[in-house]
């Protein structure tokens, strides 16, 4: 190490795998975070049930593959914005469930993270649908 040179942070002992295995080891862990998210997070249950209607709506309306793409696209980003939520409010859960300012502050903004999804839907939707 050179001379005043700062060491390296701890690195994870799970970013050692590469290739195939990296990917398989990816699946799994994804396959895990969607199952807990089912599990416990009644939010995520509720827009998934969106959804399962919503895709298959949007993909037996008759408007063109860009629009098809824009309507299946928005819902799905409301589940990706849900699941980030969720994991900011499990990681703020697992420091402290004692009530504090910037807790709330980072539950509140992923909340709204939430909304604003759920505003795209809403809008891309009406976009397509009413033009």
């Amino acid at each position: 190490m050179v001379e005043g040179a700062t060491p390296a942070p701890e690195e994870s002992p799970f970013k050692g795998k590469r290739g195939l295995v990296r990917i398989v080891h990816a699946l799994f862990n994804s396959l895990a975070g969607l199952a807990d998210a089912w599990r416990h997070e009644s939010a995520f249950r509720q827009e998934i049930l969106l959804a399962a209607v919503m895709v298959p709506v949007a993909c037996f309306l008759p408007v063109t593959p860009v629009e098809r793409a824009l309507l299946i696209g928005s819902v799905l980003l409301v589940l990706i914005v849900e699941l980030l939520n969720s994991s900011v409010e499990a990681a703020i859960d697992r420091i402290s469930f004692e009530h504090h300012s910037l807790s709330k502050r980072a539950k509140d903004i992923g909340s709204a993270a939430v909304f604003v999804a759920l505003f795209n839907v809403l809008v891309v939707w009406a976009c397509v649908l009413l033009a």
